[in-house]
């Protein structure tokens, strides 16, 4: 997979992504990631990328032509952003605290397509018409507001990319976890993965569920799926 961001402050990816189950990912070209920064696209020759509001008010707003160029450069020079028929395994993702609230589930839709560019804004957001006209989706990670959409981005790249192929040790390990989809019943549903308990069995008097300890995997499948 190759993950694109355009962002003011590229250098806040690297450290992050310099150890763990990413540097991984990427190591082993199972991912590619590139951060952009925004201001080689700058409308003017200081570097800047925003502008006044129209209507006024407090702040800057980043401007639709800057993201528009990005857009066009990283991912074809050949071809506007616009044509969505050439996107069907790529999305555009805008950061925003408007957007759509980002789960396991989009993590799974996102982690079987071939390339994922994010947008990260700052200031007082971007010009409404990249919402409109250039991206495929606004995504948030929740009720709250940032400095910028570096940090959400980060997190994103996280969740989608330890679901790769080849990523996580056992493949097994992400269809057993928390908010992925099981069978309860007969119906799928997503819930919180049960607790987890390792050695000692005993620790300060508290013990073990007897379930786990009792090698019966009858009991310990019903315990688990209780829990």
């Amino acid at each position: 997979m190759k993950i694109d961001v355009v962002t003011l402050f590229p250098k806040m990816f690297e450290s992050p992504f310099a150890e763990g189950m990413v540097k991984r990912a990427v190591d082993k070209k199972i991912a590619e990631i590139n951060c952009h920064d925004m201001r080689q696209w700058a409308w003017n020759s200081y570097g800047a990328v925003d502008d006044r509001p129209y209507g006024g008010g407090v702040g800057m707003v980043i401007r639709v032509d800057v993201v528009a160029k990005a857009l066009k450069e990283i991912q074809n020079p050949s071809k506007s952003p616009f044509d969505k028929g050439d996107l069907k395994k790529r999305k555009v993702i805008l950061m925003s605290a408007r957007g759509e609230k980002f789960d396991q589930k989009k993590a799974e839709e996102w982690s079987k397509l071939d390339n994922l560019m994010f947008i990260c804004g700052r200031y007082e957001g971007v010009d409404q018409r990249v919402a409109d006209f250039l991206v495929d989706e606004e995504v948030s990670m929740g009720d709250f507001v940032l400095t910028g959409g570096e940090l959400p981005a980060m997190a994103m790249i996280d969740a989608v990319v330890r679901l790769l192929p080849g990523v996580l040790g056992k493949d097994e390990s992400s269809k057993e976890e928390s908010f992925s989809e099981k069978m309860v019943d007969g119906k799928k549903m997503r819930a919180i993965e049960h607790p987890q308990y390792t050695r000692p069995a005993v620790w300060e008097g508290h013990g073990v569920p007897e379930e786990l300890v009792s090698g019966d995997p009858k009991k310990i499948g019903e315990w688990k799926m209780k829990n």
